[in-house]
């Protein structure tokens, strides 16, 4: 088993982690100059993630988070969240990505009842980032490190022993959590139109998008749109479109068969000076030289993502 991909944006991710009967997958992230950001997305699936090296911005739901080396992430499933390194900066992690019906989400047991599917709605929030001075971050890394272990050897019944590691961590956190959502209902409010716009976006990239047009999908003013999108998600609004559509332009080269002009018309850019002088910017290559080292390139633009199992933007792989 060679599970590692990567984490990528888009808004709502619609790969499969895992098999379906085996609903879970690692990931191994590396972001760096090259790759500075995982943009906002989310997906069904939970996530834990170890940060190996490093440091980083996470931005879950509303909320910032500086996460460095040894810190320990709890995403729950449906949670908006995106990843950004500081220029000249590096952050590897591991991450495990699994669909809460593996842990039985599907029985209507008490743990479902009382933990797991409050979890899923989020009524009952777990504290999403554990740091070495947590009181239950010792315990976090040891089973992270049986995970790792189990996860590579795997020995017979590994699945159950990754499972029964997975609940033990989620109980190892519950003394810590909210019991109740404890979230304004303008803080879901919020969320909910910044899912309506990536989601607009991802479906549309390829046309021309503007300010005006985004903002009224929210009901706001061209003014608060801009100051509420990079507040939540790190960047301005048209910095998002402008990667998203480089990643899209990158991963489309390295399939081959287009031409330059071809790739970049169908992923939004009208001029092809200015989408030759962007890419340079963001890859470090002409979009000519890109399509003769892709094959050797160590990963692509769209396996940036948890999403898509063989390729990576910001370099995130399956181990």
């Amino acid at each position: 088993m060679n599970p590692t991909t990567d984490l990528s944006p888009e808004n709502k991710e619609q790969a499969q982690h895992g098999e379906r009967m085996f609903p879970l997958k690692r990931y191994i992230t590396t972001l760096s100059d090259l790759y500075p950001a995982v943009n906002a997305h989310w997906h069904d699936e939970a996530e834990l993630t170890l940060i190996t090296e490093g440091s980083c911005s996470y931005h879950i739901h509303l909320d910032t988070h500086d996460a460095c080396e040894g810190d320990i992430l709890f995403i729950p499933p449906a949670e908006l969240h995106s990843i950004n390194v500081r220029p000249g900066e590096k952050m590897c992690s591991r991450t495990y990505v699994f669909h809460m019906d593996f842990l039985g989400t599907s029985s209507t047991d008490i743990c479902t009842l009382r933990y797991l599917t409050p979890i899923r709605r989020h009524t009952l929030l777990l504290p999403c980032i554990i740091k070495k001075d947590h009181p239950t971050y010792p315990q976090m890394a040891e089973l992270f490190s049986q995970a790792d272990k189990v996860y590579e050897e795997m020995p017979q019944g590994y699945e159950m022993i990754l499972k029964a590691l997975l609940l033990c961590a989620i109980s190892a956190l519950l003394p810590y959590r909210e019991v109740e959502n404890t979230r304004p209902q303008l803080e879901d409010e919020h969320t909910a139109k910044l899912k309506l716009v990536l989601e607009y976006i991802g479906e549309h990239y390829p046309e021309e998008l503007s300010v005006p047009q985004l903002s009224k999908l929210c009901f706001f003013s061209e003014y608060h749109f801009m100051r509420f999108f990079k507040k939540y998600t790190g960047i301005s609004c048209l910095e998002y479109i402008k990667n998203l559509r480089l990643e899209k332009a990158a991963s489309r080269l390295a399939q081959g068969g287009q031409s330059v002009l071809d790739v970049s018309m169908s992923c939004g850019f009208s001029n092809l000076s200015y989408f030759y002088r962007e890419f340079k910017k963001k890859y470090g290559m002409t979009p000519k030289k890109f399509i003769q080292e892709a094959p050797s390139l160590p990963f692509l633009p769209e396996q940036n993502s948890i999403l898509k199992p063989p390729s990576t933007c910001y370099n995130k792989q399956e181990y």
